[in-house]
């Protein structure tokens, strides 16, 4: 009931955000000379690779501004993407975030070696996608951030097959100087204090020349509470004598800490705009951003509310450095284009492993648990305390380029072309470590390390691409476009145990089927075929050896999986009257298959997503109202699909094909003062076919062992079906400043938390939530000043759910987003 009425209050208000602003436009016209009068903003964008007007691009599109952005006070991803009706997300913690659209969503993408993602994410003209997350650029002086619904993979290639994320930074200005600087102060209910201190310079150095320059920190408060608790491990029967102190029963009273989950980000960006002569610039652009989070933004409900009980320390650190170039320019009428751009991003984590110990302590149980089956020995033969921690590192590299050319768009008929390449590679390394354990049993070369994952990735896409638009009538104008593309993905390294030297041939702390007993001999057989043979040496560095290769030619490659093909996509555009526009686009997106880095499961193919859609856009009331909508069906064909399989390895497999039908709209209308605005998508994602625990193309799940994981007519996890925002502002003058009272409210249906349905069942449904911000500020000509309150109801909202063993059957972590934070945030212009 209590979900229910605030489902009510909020559909009342966005209906009447809707409904009442053709009546408040005729008792209150717009009147832009007014004083401090607000203004639609008219808002340009290039989500088509050219500068056109919102309201006259034929594609279902969100564009937040500038001012919306400052209003809003949003500084990261979580934040701008309530405000996108399309878009949904799964969250770890900052930095680690999957994003999907249009319920293109079939959950577990975030593997640093799983699928490409679904959604493009662009830092101007540059693509800054990779694999293991989107990067959450911190926002600050950004011109735009545009959301593109819908296959855009003629323009922006395979990791835009549900849609693309563009985030367009304020670029320099060659003939003023200026300057501004943001703080912030602010408390966390039931955690600490946080702020940021933000700022940028734009200084003109010559007639042609500027330079831009920003700078950012911010610290976000801790409001999880890891509180004191004990594991008990069976030592019933162990293999041998337990060590001195070691009885089984372990505490993290070492680690008890109020609000440890803090979060810091710090950086900055510089760009220089060259203007050569009338025709040419160039603006290299240079970002730098680290992140440094501690704890985990997970709780554990059975704890208790934002509470959790961790045995070794959490922490994760990102850094990323992207430099770019764009050179843009004209040869005769034609407009011409080099976007180039080289991203270095590491991030290395340390993540208490607790929780899958205990699950395999009673998985094991028959044989006396982890102490009977595992044999957890010190170098002296003592069974020690089975508790475990992983050290992660991921190096992700990026080079790609662009150039493309376009005729002079106000001809009748225009082209548009363009060749692009990108390579990506990923150094990855996993250690799984258990304290004191022997090099007898550890991975070898490796003490005190049970598992060890060491492996090198590459991606490459190849692409040609072009578009030509045609106007048959002054108001109506057919367009055609398409991407020839190749792929390729490799994979090359080790992964698994150990294998005694000493010993038996598969004697070791695990499985005689992975790790080294894996390993390719000179002969080619693996290791555990040919128990005498020689292992060839490690292909990558910091291996023993080599499990997760071809044998090919006497020497070992890299695993690899190509591609090639095309998309497409159709458009007609009618404007039967000023101020409307109409649009029906029939186009496909994909992406690339790939290598799974268990040697024993097959590669997984390209997914495909194709989409009808019919659109409208409309600028009403002499441009005080806009109001734009679109409908859209799309098939979703054998689609990736990610999930911890055994020993909590993630595997990707295609599964069936599925059909998603959706409605999205937007709305914004200025009078006077008052500014309101409302969003909102229905989104409906079945599967067709029944997705089987093993792979069967006939999707009817027979076989030994087989079983049906979900059954046709399932909806696809993540994405609500209901997702709405609306906000609301007014300013008035008093005096020389202007004062001003501003809201928003946020709601979001339930959703699953995976595809199959005996896991979701075990995770739980994400919850159904509202959230509200409100604020209270002022503005003067040079200085602003503003008290906030965001989630004003204290609201656990729910982003996403997980497991540390997805296959065990074990604990539950929801996160959420931040409790009720109160503030005070203040800024000067220069």
């Amino acid at each position: 009931m209590h979900v229910t009425k605030r489902h009510a209050v909020l559909a009342a208000l966005l209906a009447s955000t809707w409904i009442a602003a053709p009546a408040l436009a005729q008792d209150m016209p717009a009147d832009a000379t007014a004083p401090f009068a607000e203004e639609v903003d008219d808002i340009v964008v290039t989500a088509q690779k050219r500068e056109e007007n919102l309201q006259d691009v034929p594609i279902s599109i969100q564009a937040l501004g500038t001012r919306k952005l400052d209003q809003l006070n949003i500084s990261n991803f979580a934040q701008y993407s309530q405000l996108l009706p399309s878009v949904a997300f799964q969250s770890l913690q900052p930095g680690q975030t999957t994003v999907y659209m249009r319920g293109v969503a079939s959950g577990g993408d975030g593997n640093h070696s799983g699928s490409l993602p679904s959604v493009g994410v662009y830092l101007d003209e540059q693509p800054v996608t990779t694999i293991g997350g989107t990067l959450d650029v911190h926002v600050y002086d950004i011109a735009r951030i545009e959301s593109l619904a819908g296959p855009q993979g003629t323009l922006y290639g395979a990791s835009s097959q549900a849609g693309t994320i563009r985030i367009i930074t304020n670029k320099p200005d060659l003939n003023d100087f200026s300057g501004r600087i943001d703080a912030e102060v602010n408390t966390v209910e039931h955690g600490g204090q946080g702020g940021k201190l933000e700022g940028y310079i734009n200084l003109p150095l010559a007639e042609m020349m500027a330079l831009r320059v920003v700078g950012f920190y911010q610290r976000d408060a801790g409001y999880i509470d890891n509180v004191a608790g004990t594991r008990n491990f069976d030592v019933s029967a162990p293999a041998a004598p337990l060590a001195p102190g070691y009885t089984g029963t372990v505490d993290n009273a070492a680690f008890v800490k109020k609000n440890f989950n803090t979060n810091e980000v710090y950086g900055g960006r510089a760009a220089l705009k060259v203007d050569l002569d009338d025709n040419w610039t160039v603006t290299p652009t240079v970002i730098y951003q680290q992140m440094k989070s501690k704890g985990i933004f997970g709780y554990d409900r059975t704890v208790g509310d934002l509470q959790v009980q961790r045995f070794f320390p959490d922490n994760r650190k990102e850094r990323f450095v992207q430099a770019a170039l764009t050179i843009e320019g004209k040869v005769g009428n034609w407009d011409v284009t080099y976007a180039g751009a080289y991203l270095d991003r590491t991030t290395r984590s340390e993540t208490d492993y607790t929780d899958y110990s205990e699950a395999y302590d009673s998985l094991y149980s028959s044989v006396g648990g982890l102490a009977g089956y595992f044999y957890f020995q010190n170098a002296v033969g003592q069974t020690i305390d089975s508790r475990q921690f992983v050290i992660g590192e991921d190096h992700f590299k990026k080079l790609s380029q662009e150039f493309r050319v376009s005729s002079p768009q106000d001809a009748r008929f225009r082209v548009f072309a363009g060749a692009f390449y990108q390579r990506q590679t990923n150094d990855i390394f996993q250690d799984y470590t258990v304290a004191n354990l022997g090099a007898a049993v550890s991975v070898n070369d490796r003490p005190g390390t049970l598992w060890f994952t060491k492996q090198f990735r590459a991606d490459t896409d190849y692409a040609m691409f072009g578009e030509a638009a045609f106007d048959i009538l002054p108001n109506l104008t057919v367009t055609a476009g398409g991407r020839a593309y190749i792929y390729d993905n490799s994979l090359i390294g080790f992964f698994g145990f150990g294998r005694n030297p000493d010993g038996p041939p598969y004697n070791g702390a695990g499985s005689s089927r992975t790790g080294v007993a894996g390993c390719y001999t000179t002969t080619g057989q693996l290791l555990r075929d040919n128990p005498g043979g020689t292992l060839l040496p490690g292909m990558v560095d910091g291996t023993y050896c080599t499990n997760l290769a071809t044998f090919s030619g006497n020497r070992l490659v890299p695993k690899k999986t190509e591609g090639q093909g095309g998309t497409y996509r159709f458009n007609l555009t009618w404007k039967p009257t000023d101020g409307v526009l109409l649009y029906g686009t029939w186009s496909r997106g994909f992406r690339p298959g790939g290598i799974n880095r268990r040697a024993d499961v097959l590669p997984y193919a390209a997914d495909f997503l194709t989409n009808y859609e019919l659109g409208a856009k409309t600028t009403l009331l002499d441009g005080a109202l806009r109001l734009n909508g679109a409908i859209y069906q799309q098939n979703w064909d054998a689609f990736q699909f990610s999930f911890l399989g055994a020993n909590s390895f993630t595997e990707i497999h295609n599964g069936p094909n599925a059909r998603i039908r959706g409605a999205e709209a937007d709305a914004n209308f200025v009078t006077g003062g008052l500014t309101l605005t409302a969003a909102g998508s229905y989104t409906d994602a079945k599967t067709r076919d029944n997705l089987c625990a093993i792979d069967d193309q006939t999707f009817t799940c027979t076989g030994e062992d087989n079983s049906i994981s979900a059954p046709a007519g399932t909806r696809l996890p993540i994405t609500p079906k209901v997702k709405l925002n609306g906000t609301a502002r007014y300013a008035m003058p008093i005096g020389d400043f202007k004062a001003y009272v501003q809201g928003l409210v946020a709601y979001q249906s339930s959703a699953s938390t995976d595809i199959r349905v005996d896991f979701a069942a075990t995770q739980g449904r994400l919850r159904a939530f509202t959230t509200g911000n409100v604020s209270i500020g002022a503005e003067f000509p040079r200085y602003t000043l503003e008290l906030f309150v965001q989630n004003v109801g204290d609201t656990r909202a729910e982003l996403s759910r997980y497991q540390a063993c997805g296959s065990c059957g074990q604990r539950n972590y929801t996160v959420v987003s931040t409790p009720r934070t109160i503030g005070i945030r203040a800024g000067a212009k220069f």
